[in-house]
């Protein structure tokens, strides 16, 4: 499991590496153009949402060591509603076929 820490305070959201990994490249991709923009992600007790400005504190931490392949359809998916009315929404990974890169 690992942990995006966010804000001055170091919030800490714990997200499944293999999805961190993936919401780290649209999230960096984002913030080197000086967007602002808001990620949302449901959990078992309901949902969240951060607004992720570049000015704020943001770390990545995971709990694996190696990086893993990343699904570009995954990527394009969120990369996609980042650029919506209602920014990242975190959904599930779709796999087909083997589509890693």
């Amino acid at each position: 499991m690992g942990t995006l820490h966010y804000g001055a305070a170091a919030t800490a959201v714990h997200i499944e590496d293999r999805a961190l990994a993936h919401l780290k490249v649209v999230i960096i991709s984002k913030l080197r153009r000086g967007e602002s923009f808001s990620v949302s992600w449901s959990h078992a007790h309901g949902r969240s949402t951060l607004w992720v400005h570049p000015a704020i504190p943001l770390r990545f931490v995971f709990e694996t060591e190696e990086a893993p392949a990343l699904n570009r359809a995954w990527l394009e998916e969120l990369a996609q509603s980042a650029n919506a009315l209602g920014g990242i929404t975190l959904v599930k990974e779709q796999v087909e076929d083997d589509e890693t890169e």
